[in-house]
């Protein structure tokens, strides 16, 4: 069978499609991320994704199955511990993850670190909680510049991010202080994902913007990826959006970074247009952050259909050598408690134009089959020490 030149993974951050038999350990009973907001809004227009077979994979109010589905469909379980994004994302690639990253969404980060950031920063640190970047800017931003101290805070993802103002601290020196915070949550007990410095302009209250001088601080994956494995065998591994943070530019030859989702398709359609051969690897984190987290059905509605949309523009660039792959990271149910993400399964919706036909495949225990397929596609091995089996045979079936 002739392989695909190119696949597209577009991972819909956080667009879960149930709980999992486990999710109740994680304090998620009777999540749905998809399914929820569908029955959260009086209107659901996704013509694209109803054609690919998305009603036809889990239920929608507003939205009929099809009775000839132009895409392969399944629901993937997580076989990892955790619930963010890093988890989701490195297993996809082969990576098993034993150890949640630790987060501090209910209490702050403790003391004893807090403690050693004001000694090796020199500055008092305030906030020490989790928030919306830019309410806590309201709440501290003046103090922040009049006093010159450090904004700290964190939300439901395993990450410390730090404010500082661009005219009164300066970016270099926000760096640096950034540049400590990665060092000391080395440790176990501290360990977050990602340290984030969030610069901002302004002065007073309604005035504060942060800037696009944002610097991710990451840990990179414990081992090799299957995008370690592409890039060593002479693909083109392009990442779209969050990728190039999620995996600190392991395995990547391009990386891309987006101002919004709408954005981050606009490039992948741009991309499509160009000739390579390899991965597209695109985040769009817009589903998660300002409507998942924020706990907005209506939003996160409208930013599925805003995808729609360009995910309509994207299907005409492929051709017969693309293959199109459709999943999500983890849950982030908007009409659940609280803010954290949920445990859930996520879809996989595979389309190619050379399909002849669609429809249902068997549900899949790990994320890790997107990576082993991607690898066994390309016919480079995948990485020791990674998880996962290919399905690419399910994906050819019916040319």
């Amino acid at each position: 069978m002739k392989e695909f030149k190119r696949v597209f993974v577009v991972v819909l951050d956080s667009m879960g499609v149930g709980a999992m038999a486990d999710s109740p350990e994680y304090g998620d009973v009777g999540v749905d991320t998809l399914g929820h907001i569908s029955q959260s809004v009086e209107a659901f227009h996704i013509l694209n994704l109803q054609k690919l077979g998305l009603a036809n994979l889990h239920p929608l109010q507003q939205v009929e199955p099809v009775s000839r589905p132009a895409g392969r469909f399944c629901r993937l379980r997580e076989a990892s511990r955790g619930k963010d994004t890093m988890t989701g994302h490195w297993e996809m690639m082969g990576l098993y993850v034993t150890k949640p990253f630790v987060t501090f969404t209910d209490h702050g980060f403790p003391p004893e670190l807090i403690r050693e950031l004001e000694k090796r920063t020199g500055r008092k640190i305030i906030g020490n909680k989790s928030a919306s970047g830019t309410e806590i800017l309201e709440e501290l931003g003046e103090e922040d510049i009049r006093e010159g101290h450090l904004i700290v805070y964190t939300s439901a993802d395993s990450v410390l991010q730090i404010c500082g103002n661009e005219e009164t601290m300066g970016l270099e020196n926000l760096y640096r202080y950034c540049e400590i915070t990665r060092e000391l949550t080395m440790r176990d007990e501290w360990k977050v994902g990602r340290v984030i410095a969030r610069p901002y302009t302004g002065m007073k209250r309604g005035e504060f913007k942060r800037t696009a001088n944002r610097h991710d601080y990451a840990l990179k994956p414990f081992g090799r990826t299957v995008l370690n494995a592409l890039k060593d065998g002479g693909y083109d591994v392009i990442s779209v959006g969050k990728i190039f943070d999620i995996f600190d530019g392991e395995g990547l030859t391009e990386s891309n970074k987006s101002k919004s989702s709408v954005h981050g398709m606009e490039q992948t359609i741009d991309i499509a247009g160009r000739d390579f051969a390899g991965l597209c690897f695109v985040n769009l984190v817009d589903f998660d952050a300002l409507w998942g987290h924020r706990r907005n059905p209506e939003g996160y509605a409208r930013e599925i259909e805003r995808f729609d949309e360009k995910l309509g523009e994207l299907l005409e660039r492929l051709g017969e050598d693309d293959l199109l792959i459709l999943t999500a990271d983890h849950g982030n149910d908007p009409t659940y408690t609280g803010t954290d993400h949920t445990r859930e399964m996520v879809p996989l919706v595979a389309w190619s134009p050379r399909y002849t036909r669609g429809g249902p495949l068997e549900d899949q225990d790990t994320f890790a089959v997107i990576g082993a397929t991607i690898a066994e596609n390309f016919q480079v091995p995948m990485p020791e020490g990674t998880i996962g089996h290919s399905i690419l045979s399910q994906l050819r079936d019916g040319e």
